[in-house]
């Protein structure tokens, strides 16, 4: 059973790809980056609430999408909406790794003893830890394996959560596009437009308690019993 799972996560990190650092939503390569997609009817009425998922070296997607399952290249809920990417050499705690790279320009897994020195090393370390994680969107989700991501590679000297990687992609998170922007918040839109019609004050007083009860699960989770919601 475990060399089963040690030979899968061998197979996703050598896949072969061009040598190209740049960001190409097309073919939904994002190196370096942590990117942000909408949550089916959540998403609906929080529109800062969503999935999100970390980028290896070559821009493949790894995000945490159920029991035991990280997706690999197939970024769960839709395409990538937002982006933030990741100034390696400046923002985090790793040595020079060696090219993931080959001659031939073709992707390559780096040797064992340098896993937790590099980008996708790190990676490599926090995919295998949470195939063996029940997914719970309350106390371990997709912010879950982020944070623990970015604490490995020691981003901007650690400490991350669920509640600051959220207000991150908030903040600092870039558009893929202008169209990406509209296909985010419309359905918010005609979700309040309609609610706001039929149901009024009633619609508000629901959608600002489900805001303060999530809100404040994920803050007393995170900053009062951190054993709560697990990174």
């Amino acid at each position: 059973m475990g060399e089963n799972v040690d030979e899968e996560n061998q197979l996703m990190f050598e896949d072969n790809f061009p040598q190209s650092m740049q960001i190409d939503p097309r073919r939904a390569r994002f190196p370096y980056c942590i990117v942000w997609t909408p949550l089916p009817v959540i998403s609906w009425l929080i529109p800062f609430i969503g999935h999100i998922g970390i980028c290896r070296e070559d821009g493949v997607i790894l995000d945490f999408a159920g029991p035991n399952f990280v997706c690999v290249d197939n970024f769960a809920f839709g395409s990538v909406r937002r982006y933030v990417q990741i100034n390696k050499a400046k923002d985090c705690c790793l040595s020079p790794p060696e090219s993931v790279f080959d001659d031939q320009g073709q992707y390559q897994q780096n040797g064992i003893g340098s896993d937790t020195l590099t980008w996708d090393g790190a990676l490599r370390k926090s995919t295998q830890e949470f195939q063996h994680r029940s997914y719970n969107f309350l106390t371990c989700n997709c912010h879950s394996f982020v944070a623990n991501n970015l604490n490995r590679l020691g981003f901007h000297a650690g400490g991350w959560n669920v509640v600051n990687i959220a207000a991150l992609i908030f903040l600092k998170g870039h558009w893929v596009s202008k169209a990406s922007m509209v296909r985010s918040y419309l359905p918010f839109v005609i979700v309040s437009g309609l609610g706001l019609t039929f149901w009024g004050f009633t619609y508000l007083t629901v959608l600002a308690l489900i805001i303060f009860f999530l809100g404040g699960w994920f803050l007393l989770g995170t900053y009062c019993f951190k054993d709560l919601i697990q990174l």
